[in-house]
């Protein structure tokens, strides 16, 4: 936290969000909340708390004032009508996801700081075999994890390496926009859900008439976006998509579950055939409390993997992915493990998270 104010002193009220952003990017902060009849909040190295300990309280004519700063004039017709508004923020330092809503108290106002720069896979430390994927020209992969893990930067990344590595045609589909990707090698188009299109499925449809080679899909929430992300999978084209699912067993539950029992034997049978792989990653607060450390489970479609799929026994996924090191699957206690190893993270947080709890304590008792 910072100490710029002397204890006796009451930190007041900034003058305007930016003032607030600007604060956050200094000090590394991933996320900002403004509520009424609470102090400012970060989110800093996966933590949240207070910014400052002696922060004025925001009011609801504070939060009010704050919001209806930086919202524009169809913004604000928006959050009136519907309560709250979720979009893309850019100032000419730095790029946020906003959302503004009411709540019983006033307006609440939440921003995830976005970074500017497109990280490659290199700087992620993501696997060689992550690279391997995305060579395919059709297929379908996926990057998952729980809300604030890092998906959106991983799958830029592979977008970027795609746009440096090919001459092709890519489409993603976000809700918002928040890597502006310029073009390379390929030609990029970005869509913003509520603001170029109604939803995910109705972008997928019209992208599908847009000759693309690639379609990125920012989040794959419901039965008509993911059936249209296999059947572009399956036809040709490479598709990457998000879920907010713990590891590559569950997300193979979440996309084969939301269709109906009597379509399930063929979706089973699609998804069998056009997965490429599975990018599990969660962020774990590292052991000296500067920064978190990415803990990566990847999974490639073997023939094992793919009669797994097919047979309906996921559950066998995770003993198949300990025999198929050889082609770069990574479980995600291994790379726990591995972590830990290195002395980047505690052996209390390398516990709690470990899929196999029972392993885990062995691993530590030998």
């Amino acid at each position: 936290m910072s100490d710029q104010a002397a204890p006796q002193d009451l930190v007041p009220v900034l003058g305007s969000v930016d003032d607030y952003l600007r604060f956050c990017m200094q000090y590394d902060a991933s996320d900002l909340h403004l509520a009424t009849a609470c102090q400012p909040i970060w989110r800093r190295y996966g933590t949240l708390g207070p910014i400052w300990h002696n922060g004025a309280q925001l009011t609801a004519e504070d939060t009010r004032r704050l919001a209806y700063g930086f919202l524009s004039e169809d913004k604000i017709r928006r959050l009136e009508e519907r309560g709250d508004v979720d979009f893309a923020y850019s100032t000419e330092f730095g790029r946020f996801r906003a959302s503004v809503v009411h709540q019983r108290l006033g307006i609440d106002i939440t921003f995830r700081i976005i970074s500017t720069h497109v990280r490659t896979i290199e700087e992620l430390e993501l696997p060689d075999t992550v690279r391997t994927l995305i060579r395919y020209h059709n297929g379908l992969i996926l990057v998952t994890g729980p809300v604030g893990c890092g998906k959106s930067t991983t799958l830029a990344a592979l977008v970027d390496a795609i746009n440096k590595e090919r001459h092709d045609h890519i489409i993603t589909l976000e809700e918002p926009i928040e890597y502006v990707i310029e073009p390379k090698g390929c030609h990029v188009n970005q869509r913003e859900v509520g603001t170029h299109t109604q939803s995910f499925a109705a972008a997928l449809r019209g992208a599908l008439r847009e000759d693309p080679d690639i379609i990125m899909v920012g989040e794959m929430r419901d039965l008509e976006t993911i059936s249209l992300a296999i059947t572009a999978a399956e036809t040709g084209h490479l598709v990457l998509g998000t879920l907010h699912t713990g590891n590559s067993a569950r997300t193979l539950d979440r996309v084969l579950d939301v269709f109906p029992p009597d379509q399930r034997d063929q979706i089973r049978i699609m998804v069998s055939e056009s997965l490429r792989g599975i990018v599990s990653q969660q962020l774990v607060p590292k052991a000296d409390g500067n920064g978190r450390a990415m803990a990566l489970e990847l999974l490639v479609n073997t023939p094992a993997v793919a009669a797994c799929i097919r047979d309906g026994k996921t559950f066998m996924l995770n003993g198949v992915m300990q025999t198929g090191k050889n082609v770069g699957m990574i479980t995600m206690d291994d790379s726990l493990r591995n972590l830990y190893s290195k002395g980047l993270i505690s052996r209390e947080e390398c516990e709690s998270r470990a899929e196999d709890k029972q392993q885990m304590k062995l691993f530590f008792q030998s």
